[in-house]
């Protein structure tokens, strides 16, 4: 069976690695990813600004290549983002698994602001706005763009053959471009980090939808072993719970 992963590759590289050992050995790792991040050529305005917020890995990166001050706190969502943001040198803290508890975190603690959400060109949550609007000002910048893709000759041919396609979905943007562009009779397996993806994804036929528990790199690879597990009952001649 086919493990189709539409990340940007290095993260989607990271989150094969991080597989267990039998679950990589059960499945064909086909990379195809869906959206291309591109750091925009900006100059990020941070003067007088007390702290940035990161809702992304791919907003950290890309302020990281922009030279954004590292002495600045950074409120971040999700450990992923945390991780690296700590990586990259900021004094980062993890604020909530989601938009919406980093929200709340902010507006329960009221770190000393203006604050800075630097995010890509397609952002959900309204972040900067909810927060503004709550009394804590919060300014916001575009520093990556997302340019769609299609699938990989790769993964076009997976999609149209007779085996399991096992593909995970890490945010609502990417969920929808991939239920738009899937048109395979493969029989399908979907694992979605969080319900707001999982949405996009019910215009799909497939065999199992399959959403994480926690919107966690973590949770996510347990879901996917978990589709693996059942896919291979189901291709055995055996049922699944």
């Amino acid at each position: 069976m086919y493990l189709l992963m539409t990340r940007p590759r290095a993260a989607s590289e990271r989150f094969v690695a991080q597989l267990s050992a039998r679950t990589r050995s059960r499945v064909q790792v086909i990379y195809s990813p869906i959206l291309e991040i591109k750091p925009l050529p900006v100059q990020v305005e941070a003067v007088g600004i007390q702290g940035l917020i990161f809702t992304s890995a791919n907003a950290v990166n890309a302020a990281a290549s922009l030279g954004v001050e590292r002495g600045l706190p950074a409120y971040c969502v999700g450990p992923a983002t945390t991780g690296t943001a700590r990586a990259a040198g900021w004094d980062a803290r993890m604020a909530g698994a989601t938009a919406e508890e980093l929200v709340a975190y902010l507006l329960k603690h009221r770190p000393i602001s203006p604050l800075l959400h630097l995010r890509g060109e397609h952002s959900r949550g309204n972040v900067a706005e909810r927060l503004t609007e709550s009394g804590l000002t919060v300014q916001e910048q575009v520093v990556y763009q997302q340019r769609v893709l299609p699938l990989t000759p790769e993964a076009a041919a997976a999609a149209i053959g007779d085996a399991p396609v096992i593909a995970p979905l890490f945010s609502p943007r990417t969920a929808r471009q991939f239920a738009d562009i899937w048109s395979g009779s493969a029989p399908l397996w979907l694992a979605a980090i969080s319900q707001a993806t999982a949405d996009p994804l019910n215009s799909l036929t497939c065999a199992r939808l399959k959403i994480a528990r926690e919107p966690t790199p973590k949770k996510m690879r347990k879901a996917v072993k978990k589709l693996v597990k059942h896919a291979m009952r189901v291709e055995s001649g055996e049922t699944t719970d």
